[in-house]
C-alpha cells in the first residue's frame, strides 16, 4: 500500500486534486490579484490571507501523501517566516504603488508616482539626497571604526595572558545590550552638565564641553557609540580565523627567521581575509539601517538624519505611509546592488588568487 501511494503519478496541471500544488498556486495568485484590484483593502486582506492558507494546506497535503516528512517538519518555521517577514515585505511593496496615509482610510492605485516623487520632487528630493549622503558618511566611518577596533581586539585576545577569559566577557558585553540601553548610556556619557566626557575635559580646559553642539561632534559621538557596540562582533569573526591558524606554520617561520610582519601577511592574513570580508559585508548592510542611535542621541538634529531616520519620519510622523514604503524599497534596491557588486569583486579576487 505504501509503495502504491509513493508511486502515484503527479496530478495534471488543471486537475482538481488536494495535492495539485501547481493549480493551487495559480488559483491563489489569480484570486489574490483580483481581490487586491477590485475589493476594498479591509476585505482583500482577508481574501489574500485565505489564499495563502489554502496554498500552504495544499503543500502540506502533498508532502504528507508523498512521504516528505522533512518538509512537514520545517513547515511551521517556514510559516512563521512567511507571516513575520515575507508577507509584510510583500505587503509594503504593494503599498508603495498606492496612495495611502495611515491617518486616512482611502487608498487608490497610482503606479510609480511614489517612486517618482521621492526621487524627483523639488521639496522631498533634496532632503532625501542629504539623508543618503549622511547615511554614506556613517556607513564609511562606522564600518571603518568597527573593522579597525575589532581587528585590534582580535589580535590582542588571540594571545594567552592573565584574566583573558574575564576581559573577553567584558569586551563582549556591549554587543549583548539593546541599542536603546546603549543609546541611553551614551546620552548620559555625553551630557554637558554631569557627563563623564564633559567632566574630564572640563578639568583640563576649565570650561563646559558640549560634544553634540555641531555636526562633527554629533557624528563623532554616534560613530563612537556604534563602534563600541559592534566592534566585538568583528572581533569574534576575526578571532575565529586567528585561532584556526596551525601552530606549526609559525614554528616553521620562526626556524627560517621570517619577520613578524612577513608572518602576518603570508600566514595569518590568508586565514582571516574571508572572515574580514564577511564582517565588512554584514556591518555595511547594518550601517545602512542606522536609526536607533541617531534618534536616541540627537533626534536627527545637527544635520545627522540618516535615510532610515527619514523613512521613519515620513511614514510615522508625516503619515505618508506609501511614500515611506517607496523610499525604503529604493534603499533596498541600492543595498542589493552594492551587495552583489561586493560579492562579484570578492569572487573575482578569489579566482585570481
Amino acid at each position: 500500500m505504501n509503495t502504491a501511494v509513493r508511486d502515484l503519478p503527479a496530478p495534471a496541471m488543471f486537475e482538481f486534486d488536494a495535492s495539485n500544488w501547481k493549480l493551487a498556486i495559480l488559483a491563489g495568485l489569480a484570486i489574490s490579484i483580483l481581490a487586491a484590484l477590485a475589493l476594498p483593502a479591509s476585505l482583500s486582506f482577508w481574501v489574500i490571507g485565505a489564499m495563502a492558507a489554502m496554498i500552504a494546506a495544499v503543500f502540506a497535503i502533498n508532502a504528507y501523501r508523498r512521504k516528505y516528512y522533512g518538509g512537514l517538519l520545517v513547515a511551521p518555521a517556514i510559516a512563521v517566516l512567511f507571516v513575520m517577514n515575507i508577507f509584510p515585505l510583500l505587503w509594503s511593496l504593494g503599498l508603495s504603488f498606492f496612495a495611502y496615509q495611515s491617518n486616512q482610510q482611502t487608498i487608490r492605485f497610482i503606479g510609480l508616482n511614489n517612486y517618482i516623487k521621492v526621487l524627483t520632487n523639488d521639496i522631498a528630493a533634496p532632503a532625501n539626497w542629504d539623508a543618503l549622503i549622511n547615511t554614506g558618511m556613517f556607513v564609511v566611518s562606522t564600518v571603518a571604526a568597527q573593522m579597525i577596533a575589532g581587528f585590534l581586539l582580535a589580535m590582542l585576545f588571540a594571545k594567552q595572558f592573565p584574566l583573558r577569559k574575564y576581559l573577553l566577557i567584558l569586551v563582549l558585553t556591549p554587543m549583548m545590550l539593546s541599542v536603546v540601553a546603549s543609546g541611553v548610556f551614551f546620552t548620559y556619557y555625553y551630557d554637558p552638565t554631569f557627563g563623564i566626557l564633559s567632566y574630564a575635559i572640563g578639568e583640563v580646559t576649565g570650561e563646559q564641553f558640549i560634544l553634540m553642539d555641531n555636526k562633527l561632534g554629533a557624528v563623532t559621538g554616534i560613530v563612537f557609540a556604534d563602534a563600541w557596540m559592534w566592534s566585538p562582533f568583528v572581533m569574534l569573526l576575526v578571532l575565529a580565523g586567528l585561532v584556526s591558524v596551525p601552530k606549526y606554520l609559525y614554528e616553521a617561520a620562526a626556524i627560517d627567521r621570517v619577520s613578524k610582519w612577513r608572518q602576518f601577511w603570508t600566514i595569518t592574513f590568508p586565514y582571516i581575509r574571508g572572515l574580514l570580508m564577511l564582517a565588512l559585508l554584514f556591518r555595511t548592510i547594518e550601517a545602512f539601517k542606522l536609526y536607533d542611535l541617531v534618534y536616541i542621541l540627537i533626534r536627527g538634529g545637527q544635520d545627522t538624519k540618516t535615510i532610515a531616520y527619514l523613512i521613519a519620519e515620513i511614514a510615522n510622523e508625516q503619515n505618508k505611509t506609501s511614500e515611506g514604503a517607496a523610499l525604503s524599497y529604493v534603499i533596498l534596491f541600492m543595498v542589493i546592488v552594492l551587495t552583489n557588486l561586493y560579492l562579484y569583486l570578492a569572487n573575482r579576487r578569489n579566482q585570481g588568487a
